[in-house]
C-alpha cells in the first residue's frame, strides 16, 4: 500500500515537471543598470532632500480638584531646540525645567523649584480618604 502511494506521488511530481517545462515562461530578471541610471548628473536629488526641522508647540493641564498642574513648551529650528516644562509636585513645590539642545552639544537642563516642600496630612487628604489597596494574593480589597 505504501509502495503504491510512493509511486503515485513520484508520477505526479514528474508530470508537474513535464508540464512546467513544456510551457514557455519568460523570466524578467534584474539586468545590468543602464548608463543613464548610473549617472549622478542625470539624477535629481530634490525629492530626497527635506527642509530642516522647524516647529513650536505648547500645552498645559491644570485641574484644581485633583491638584494636577503641568505643561510643556518647545521650539525647534534646525539643530537648535529650546523648551521648558513644569509640574506641581505632591509636596507642594513647582518644579520647572528649562532645556536647550544645540546640535551635537547634548541636552543642557536647568532645574528649579518654586515654593517650600510640605509634608503635612492636608496635602495627602485625598490619599487617606481612599486608603485601600488590592491584595493580589487573597483577591480581597482591604
Amino acid at each position: 500500500m505504501l509502495k503504491g502511494l510512493s509511486v503515485i506521488v513520484i508520477l505526479l511530481g514528474v508530470a508537474a515537471l513535464a508540464a512546467a517545462d513544456s510551457r514557455s515562461i519568460e523570466f524578467r530578471g534584474y539586468g545590468v543598470p543602464s548608463s543613464e541610471s548610473r549617472s549622478y548628473e542625470s539624477r535629481s536629488f530634490e525629492s530626497y532632500e527635506s527642509d530642516e526641522a522647524k516647529y513650536d508647540f505648547q500645552w498645559a493641564v491644570k485641574d484644581d480638584s485633583s491638584g494636577n498642574d503641568f505643561g510643556q513648551q518647545e521650539a525647534r529650528e534646525g539643530e537648535h531646540t529650546q523648551g521648558s516644562y513644569y509640574v506641581q509636585l505632591p509636596d507642594g513645590r513647582l518644579q520647572k525645567v528649562t532645556y536647550l539642545v544645540d546640535g551635537d552639544d547634548g541636552y543642557i537642563a536647568d532645574v528649579k523649584y518654586d515654593g517650600e516642600a510640605r509634608y503635612d496630612s492636608v496635602s495627602y487628604e485625598s490619599a487617606s480618604r481612599e486608603n485601600r489597596y488590592f491584595d493580589s494574593y487573597s483577591n480581597e480589597s482591604k
